[in-house]
């Protein structure tokens, strides 16, 4: 038996449908998905913030949701695991109500297991998928020794109000990005897509499924590799602004030029944690303010 089989066996046994369990407060369901069965779950409107974290080559995302709750959408290399603490930590939570891993790349969840021990946790989700890295062998022995489990992270999944989950919608992929969990949050008239490292083959889906796809800001998917953020996909979404997670002088070329411009054409805003470092947005439901760590080339 190869590692990548016995990780998928451990995966097995920590993860339980979400349909089975519920968060406080609010119970996850599983939508039917079809033409025109895009989600409409609107939260109430109060102040949210979401916090993309400069954590280089990598995601992560931080939300305070109005009313209180958290969540927590990867958790960059291994090496960003201060920073992120940092920054949860100098809010005042302790606990994380919701954690997505939303894919088993290294680049995601690298530093994930020092944060699931050093925050106590409500709930976490990640995708029916496994792969044969230490990193994902140590996070999944972290989520045992928690005494967590593992909720399926799949589309039309709702974690809790306004917070739908609208990939990945198949089961299988060949390529490892395209079971990115991805989210949608919506807050009053304002909306926020989180695409993981989703490629234009997930795009489709969700477009074909049809799902809402239209957002204020988009977290652009795989880094603004060129993989990602298909022409349909861009028009669709009609996003305000466009925010690229990555590291500066990376080695992958990330962002792509054509990706970048193509953002920009649609009328987006650009904003990337290599050049802004955190990029913190503040909705309440009718505007959106957005606030950067520094400016470009400082």
């Amino acid at each position: 038996m190869n590692r990548r089989t016995i990780y998928a066996a451990i995966l097995n046994l920590l993860m339980t449908a979400s349909a089975l369990f519920s968060l406080s407060g609010c119970a996850p369901v599983h939508m039917n998905i079809g033409q025109n069965s895009a989600p409409q779950n609107v939260v109430n409107t109060g102040e949210m913030t979401v916090t993309f974290i400069d954590v280089g080559q990598g995601d992560s995302a931080f939300i305070e949701l109005p009313g209180g709750k958290t969540i927590l959408i990867d958790a960059g290399v291994s090496d960003s695991a201060d920073k992120i603490y940092s920054v949860i930590s100098s809010k005042g939570y302790k606990k994380i109500d919701i954690v997505v891993a939303t894919h088993p790349h290294a680049d995601h969840i690298g530093a994930m297991k020092d944060i699931i021990s050093w925050f106590e946790i409500g709930d976490i989700y990640m995708p029916r998928v496994s792969t044969n890295t230490k990193t994902y062998e140590k996070l999944l022995e972290e989520i045992a020794s928690q005494g967590l489990k593992i909720k399926t992270a799949k589309a039309g999944v709702t974690i809790c109000e306004g917070v739908d989950m609208i990939a990945p919608v198949s089961d299988e992929y060949e390529d490892l990005n395209d079971y990115s969990a991805v989210i949608r949050i919506v807050n009053g008239n304002n909306v926020f897509l989180f695409m993981g490292d989703a490629e234009t083959e997930s795009e489709n889906e969700i477009m074909n499924a049809g799902y809402d796809v239209r957002a204020d800001v988009i977290k652009v998917g795989h880094h603004g590799s060129s993989t990602s953020s298909g022409k349909k996909f861009v028009s669709s979404v009609g996003a305000k602004y466009a925010v690229f997670s990555l590291g500066e002088g990376n080695s992958y070329n990330h962002p792509h030029k054509s990706v970048v411009d193509r953002w920009e054409a649609s009328g987006a805003r650009i904003l990337r944690t290599d050049k802004q470092g955190d990029i913190i947005f503040i909705s309440d439901g009718t505007d959106i303010n957005v606030k950067c760590e520094k400016q470009e080339g400082e």
